[in-house]
């Protein structure tokens, strides 16, 4: 069983990696999750792990090292450090992404894609291309709601699923058109509601996930909440392989 969920936001972004790592350790509980660091966000917050060798850009190279070889495990997550950006990908000897990535599917059961903010993103579309699921992580407003209809775009045109909206920076509630809103616009479920909270900007200044630094805070609870929304699915590694040596090196036409 592997299943990939690219975790996404709009142009504003909406704190993607506390997402991502907070998700990530609460889905740990009961499953093998590996965590894709395209942007060094995840790495930044797991920075007090062993010395890793390299990223997954040199992985993918002629003779480059071997998948266990860049990999760390932190608080029950494994974590992949992809190298400047998705985009630095391109450079990678196309004989070894399907096998590389065909390595890493069949050794979890989910991976989770870190994904920049798509207007920070020199290749917005690789992490949805990549995943067959993307929860879509917003601020609850109308303007961010917008912002992140360019998700469920790219999600739209390459085929990727929403599994649900996050909704981060409450305050004391979520208006309920906002909540009506997300659930229609992107044809699927409000996962959760995550507090406005000081423990979230005092864990990524401390260097430590969030589920780390404060397990027991209200924000920590609404993820473990969130994280129960989520039925991870039974994919095939062979598929994510494929999407990957797509999304990486797509066929030139002729």
């Amino acid at each position: 069983m592997v299943e990939a969920i690219a975790i996404a936001a709009g142009p504003s972004g909406s704190g993607v990696t506390t997402s991502t790592l907070a998700l990530g350790m609460a889905l740990a509980e009961k499953h093998d999750v590996t965590v894709l660091d395209p942007a060094a966000g995840s790495t930044e917050l797991l920075a007090a792990s062993p010395h890793v060798d390299g990223t997954l850009q040199d992985v993918l190279c002629a003779d480059g090292p071997s998948v266990d070889a860049i990999s760390h495990e932190r608080h029950g997550v494994r974590l992949l450090p992809c190298g400047t950006t998705l985009h630095a990908l391109a450079s990678a000897d196309s004989s070894r992404i399907r096998d590389v990535f065909a390595t890493i599917a069949a050794d979890t059961d989910l991976l989770l894609i870190d994904s920049p903010a798509l207007l920070e993103s020199a290749a917005p579309t690789l992490p949805i291309v990549l995943a067959d699921r993307a929860v879509v992580v917003l601020e609850p407003t109308t303007s961010a709601l917008s912002d992140g209809l360019q998700v469920d775009g790219y999600a739209t045109v390459y085929g990727t699923d929403v599994a649900g909206v996050l909704l981060t920076r409450v305050g004391d509630s979520v208006p309920d058109h906002i909540v009506e809103r997300a659930e229609r616009y992107f044809d699927a479920p409000v996962l959760g509601q995550i507090p406005e909270s000081s423990v979230v900007r005092e864990a990524t200044d401390s260097g430590h996930p969030l589920l780390a630094h404060a397990p027991n805070s209200a924000a920590a609870d609404a993820y473990r909440a969130a994280a129960g929304q989520l039925t991870i699915q039974d994919g095939d590694p062979a598929d994510i392989s494929r999407r990957a040596r797509s999304a990486i090196r797509p066929q030139q036409p002729p």
